[in-house]
């Protein structure tokens, strides 16, 4: 079973400028993760765009539904900024039912050493691979349907509405 990655950005794949204290985009860390992980599943990474999901247009949504149903695979992991997860989740639910597709992503950058990034990541590869045809979203170690989570900003989680 091959599994599909995306990588959209978000804070997942953020980098730390030391001298002016600014997070931006350079490279995915995904790669290093599942090394890290010591994943060995049959895993596809392609990255689509590299940007904070509070930048993300309703075309590059569009991408992201399209490049999920072009796909071979019917298991697709997402990498997402957590703040426009849902949104997005929901272009994908209103295009694609013939799928598991799993959105996560992370509150801490995977480079500040303290992320939630590798669990998140582990999480929703564990979910692809068992859940039914659906859009999902996997924080925290939990998952989620699309149309019945938000993020709870005061308290740093997702949460069922």
């Amino acid at each position: 079973m091959q599994i599909r990655l995306f990588i959209t950005g978000g804070t997942f794949d953020k980098e730390y400028n030391e001298l002016n204290g600014k997070l931006y985009f350079e490279d995915t860390h995904v790669p290093e993760m599942l090394e890290l992980g010591r994943c060995k599943l049959d895993v596809n990474i392609r990255t689509l765009m590299m940007i904070d999901s509070l930048e993300m247009s309703d075309d590059d949504r569009d991408i992201i539904a399209h490049n999920c149903a072009q796909c071979d695979e019917d298991k697709i992991v997402i990498t997402h900024g957590t703040d426009t997860m849902v949104e997005t989740a929901k272009v994908l639910a209103e295009k694609i039912s013939d799928k598991v597709v799993i959105l996560t992503g992370a509150m801490i950058p995977y480079k500040f050493g303290s992320s939630d990034g590798l669990f998140n990541l582990g999480s929703a590869l564990a979910f692809v691979q068992t859940l039914p045809n659906g859009i999902y979203i996997s924080m925290n170690g939990k998952y989620f349907n699309w149309n019945n989570v938000r993020k709870n900003k005061e308290l740093c989680l997702f949460e069922e509405l």
